[in-house]
């Protein structure tokens, strides 16, 4: 199910090559992730910003291997990440929020462990952006479990959260290149042909134009038929800066359109609604059982209660809901 045709033009496919996409808007520290992502690569890399709506100051470095690519209006974070995708020319793609800070040759190391199918992330600390450094305080993310869908009754979802008990029991070198059941969105990489032909680029219908982006990459390469898996590789890493409230996120995004969107992704997922899926949530749920948060008897109950929760909030919120979509 999509809603988006997704056509690369007749590019030529350089191998070996990294292109890394930066969907921008309004953001303080891309100077600096453009700057550390050229100088801490150890192989081909080219770098495409897309400028959502905005153009920044200052600029980011002049590099031949950086583009810029400017749009008057803003269009959104999904449709930023497939139109930077549309112009690299990498035999990979790595994406990245405009704030990141990442690891001495971050892009040799993900391609050596990355399968033709898998969605890989490096190891995720907490970024200080005035220091431009990890927060020395702050542990790494290496693992994420969706949580179950009611565990906020306010606020329906699968939400990825930071799975510390995994963490702290797979320590050992054999799992420094491990399986994961979600992940935050970040930053993320993976063979262009599995973006292209197996997701067919990020979609907009039902989740519109910014939320769920992690959910629906890792749900369709772990649910797919290609045999696909998210790793998460702890040989490398990256430092994301987290704006929070006292920064804010920079731009506005409609409540309406996060509910929707959420809802839609919840609905889709717990219920198998994906014609390509080879697997079920069931069977990811099992993978990584026992996930936190979810009870033991949760398809009985999900299967008993779950349209009526999604129902109840959509009609809690339908005045909210029936605001326009954006276009």
């Amino acid at each position: 199910m999509g809603g988006l045709c997704y056509c690369i033009p007749a590019m030529t496919v350089v191998p070996g090559r990294t292109s890394i996409l930066i969907p921008s808007r309004n953001e303080r520290y891309l100077p600096n992730t453009v700057r550390d992502l050229l100088a801490r690569s150890s192989g081909d890399v080219e770098i495409i910003v897309l400028l959502d709506g905005y153009w920044p100051d200052p600029l980011p470095p002049a590099d031949p291997r950086v583009t810029l690519i400017h749009r008057p209006r803003a269009t959104g974070m999904r449709d930023a990440i497939n139109s930077a995708a549309r112009l690299s020319r990498g035999q990979y793609l790595l994406k990245s929020d405009a704030h990141c800070l990442f690891g001495e040759g971050y892009d040799t190391i993900l391609k050596a462990d990355c399968g033709d199918s898998d969605v890989v992330v490096p190891r995720r600390f907490s970024l200080d952006g005035d220091a431009w450094a990890p927060k020395p305080d702050k542990p790494a993310v290496d693992y994420h479990f969706l949580c179950w869908p009611a565990r906020n009754p306010a606020e329906l979802g699968l939400h990825g959260e930071p799975w510390r008990e995994r963490a702290r029991a797979r320590t050992a070198p054999e799992y420094d290149l491990d399986e994961d059941m979600s992940s935050q969105g970040s930053c993320w990489f993976m063979h262009r042909t599995h973006f292209t032909d197996h997701l067919n680029g990020l979609h907009e219908h039902g989740y519109e134009h910014f939320v769920q982006e992690f959910q629906e990459i890792g749900m369709k390469t772990w649910l797919g038929p290609w045999g696909g898996r998210c790793l998460t590789n702890k040989r490398t890493w990256y430092a994301h800066w987290h704006k929070g409230k006292s920064v804010g996120r920079g731009y506005h995004i409609s409540t309406a359109e996060m509910v929707r969107g959420r809802l839609y992704s919840l609905d889709f997922w717990m219920n198998d609604l994906w014609p390509e899926h080879e697997h079920d949530m069931a069977w990811l749920v099992d993978r990584f059982w026992p996930v936190p948060t979810w009870p033991d008897d949760w398809q009985t109950t999900w299967a008993r209660d779950g349209m009526g929760w999604i129902e109840s909030e959509r009609t809690a919120r339908a005045d909210l809901l029936s605001q326009a979509r954006p276009s």
